[in-house]
């Protein structure tokens, strides 16, 4: 499998985890599912995400997105606060993950100081 095929079936495969993780919370209990429903969308705009919808959030965009290597970065939430660490090829990339973790709903700060850029061909640095 190629590259951009894997990173496609990686950004599926995730995507429906976050999805079934959603629906699974409430599955046995058809009036909790109701209120689910009925909740979901007031809480939606009026309340903070919580942490560990917010790292399955960024996790799975991460993964879906062509100019990131999902799979080396870890993501870990607290208060909102996102931490990314791993490794990356080059500052464009770290640059990219900080971005798209910023631009997730709930996300109050990003940490990106665990990413590190792997040293490059031409001199070896960071």
């Amino acid at each position: 499998m190629n590259a951009m095929n894997r990173k496609n079936t990686l950004g599926i495969l995730a995507a429906s985890l976050l999805a079934g993780s959603m629906g699974l919370a409430h599955a046995g209990d058809p009036q909790a599912q109701d209120r689910a429903g009925a909740h979901a969308t007031e809480s939606e705009s009026e309340q903070p995400a919580g942490d560990t919808w917010i790292t399955t959030k960024v996790k799975a965009q991460l993964l879906a997105d062509s100019d990131v290597s999902g799979l080396d970065i870890s993501v870990e939430t607290v208060n909102g606060v996102v931490k990314l660490s791993g490794d990356v090829e080059t500052q464009a990339e770290a640059d990219r993950a900080v971005a798209v973790a910023e631009s997730t709903e709930g996300v109050t700060n990003v940490d990106a100081t665990g990413i590190n850029v792997r040293a490059n061909a031409i001199g070896g640095m960071h």
